[in-house]
Formats: structure tokens, C-alpha cells, sequence
């Protein structure tokens, strides 16, 4: 959507810009930045993310940071199921209530989860198939990476996040912001941009682009490594991603020499730097950390 385009709602159960600040009046709420909250008030906007995340009637979604629903509303227009994680108590308090009211013939394949997403090991109803989220900016990346490694039957992913971030997220090597976002997403998922969203589609509207991002389901690179193994070299290698592979994995090594010792057993050279790898070269450089090295 560009930004002279004015946001409509084609649905009256879907809710539009009035709706979403009447609802934040009565409830008192007022969107905070501590916890990332933009409100979509565009209803042709949260049908876009459903569609792009290929959302079908088979599907279980899970979704992290509700919100006010109007995402939520959107995707129990299409979904099977849905289970919203939410951390703020008063909006999980009243987002059952905005269900029951706009969608009542969909209330009963409605679930909400009162917490912190990064707390969250286990969901009711069905397995989740599809993560679908407007997630907050400020915690989006690990956010993103802890549903993937908790609920592995989440095959489709489609997130919302800040435009760098969403430009990080799905970069390849070589890429001047491929970093540790991108090699610990790719180790789940092929990673794609999927569209930029306007500003004036949020109330309050950000000071920063949003963009989407898909992910689709793959195996993880075939490696003896196990992921945290991987990704402790991936954190390593990026930590001081100016310097040569052979020098920022010192530490993890135990010292420069083993560190190319290590880079040699996996076929790369010491000169180059985490930019340029991709997760299965990550892994391969740790399946040769050398032995008696914690």
C-alpha cells in the first residue's frame, strides 16, 4: 500500500480505524513503546498478511502479540484455528470479548495464551502450522527464533517486523546486514522478503517502515553439530564481524591457531569473515571445533 492511500475496512467485523481507537478509549489503553504496540486499522492490510502467509482452512495459526484483534479477526476469517499469545493483561482480557462480538460463529476455534512469547513452551488446541504476527519491533528476531525452535510443526511463517529488520532477516551472504538474524533463521526456514508495509496503516503510526517476511519450513542443515553448537560459532563469528574468521573465532576456539584449525578441517578460508557464510558453512565449522576445547 502506498502512502497516499487511504485505509479502508471492506468488513463490518473487521475492525477499521474508528473502530480501533474506540476500542482503545473504552479499555483505556494507550500503545506504548516498551512493548513495540502499533495497531493495524487497516482491514485490506491484515487480509494482505493472511494471504502472503498462505493461511488456508486447514491451518491451526498461532499468533504473537494480538493486540486488539485486528489481525486475529482476519486470519479466523480463513483459519481452522487460532491461538494468540499475548503479554498485556488488559488487551488478552478483552480480546475474547471483540471475538465473540464481531466473529461469534468463529469464537469457538479461538485460543488465548496470557504471556511473555519467549516464555511460551506449549499451546492449547491443535499444533500450530502457521505463525502469523504484527510482532513488536523491539523483540521480533528472538521472538521469531524461539517459536520456530519450540514449535516445530509450524511449517508457514509470516511476520511483520521493522524494515531493517525484515532487510536482515532474509539476506544472503555476502549482503552488507547478513548477520546473525539471517544465518539462525535460514537454519529453519528458506527466507524471503514478501512485501513493505505503509506507515498510515497503524495507529499510532511508526516512525519506521514495516516489511513482511515469509519462511517456509525446511530440515536444518545435515551436521553432526547440534543447533546450539552451530549457532554458538554463528554468535561468535558476528560479534566482531569487522575481523577475519580466523580472529573472531579465537575465542571460541581457544585460541587463533585452533580457530584455523578449525576452519581448515571445514574446507574455509581463515581470511574470510562470518559475512560470507552460509548456516551449512557455520556448521561445518563446528562439527570441527577441536577436541578438549569447551
Amino acid at each position: 500500500m502506498s502512502s497516499t492511500e487511504e485505509p479502508t475496512t471492506p468488513d463490518s467485523h473487521l475492525l477499521g480505524a474508528s473502530d480501533i481507537r474506540e476500542l482503545a478509549a473504552t479499555l483505556g489503553v494507550k500503545p506504548t513503546k516498551q512493548r513495540g504496540q502499533n495497531f493495524v486499522i487497516d482491514g485490506n492490510t491484515v487480509r494482505r498478511i493472511v494471504r502472503a502467509g498462505g493461511v488456508t482452512a486447514e491451518d491451526a495459526v498461532v499468533e504473537v502479540g494480538p493486540g486488539l484483534g485486528s489481525l486475529t479477526l482476519a486470519l479466523l476469517e480463513v483459519a481452522e484455528h487460532v491461538t494468540a499469545v499475548e503479554i498485556d493483561p488488559l488487551l488478552a482480557q478483552h480480546l475474547p470479548t471483540t471475538i465473540a462480538a464481531r466473529m461469534p460463529e468463529r469464537a469457538g476455534r479461538f485460543d488465548l495464551v496470557l504471556s511473555d512469547a519467549m516464555e511460551v513452551t506449549e499451546l492449547p488446541g491443535p499444533p500450530p502450522t502457521a505463525l502469523v504476527a504484527n510482532l513488536p519491533y523491539n523483540v521480533a528476531v528472538p521472538v521469531l527464533l524461539h517459536m520456530l525452535a519450540t514449535f516445530p510443526s509450524i511449517e508457514r511463517t509470516l511476520v511483520m517486523v521493522q524494515s531493517e529488520v525484515a532487510d536482515r532477516l532474509a539476506a544472503k551472504p555476502g549482503n552488507k546486514v547478513y548477520g546473525v538474524p539471517s544465518v539462525k533463521a535460514n537454519w529453519y526456514a528458506d527466507v524471503k522478503r514478501a512485501g513493505a508495509i505503509g506507515r498510515n496503516v497503524f495507529w499510532p503510526a511508526p516512525n519506521v517502515d514495516s516489511g513482511l517476511v515469509s519462511l517456509i519450513r525446511r530440515e536444518p542443515p545435515k551436521t553432526t553439530a547440534t543447533r546450539q553448537e552451530v549457532f554458538a560459532v554463528v554468535d561468535a563469528a558476528f560479534a566482531q564481524r569487522r575481523k577475519t574468521l580466523r580472529a573472531a573465532l579465537a575465542g571460541w576456539a581457544g585460541s587463533p591457531a585452533a580457530a584455523e584449525e578449525a576452519l581448515r578441517g571445514a574446507g574455509i578460508d581463515h581470511t574470510l569473515r562470518g559475512e560470507m557464510l552460509t548456516v551449512e558453512q557455520f556448521a561445518a565449522i563446528a562439527e570441527h571445533k577441536p577436541k578438549g576445547d569447551s
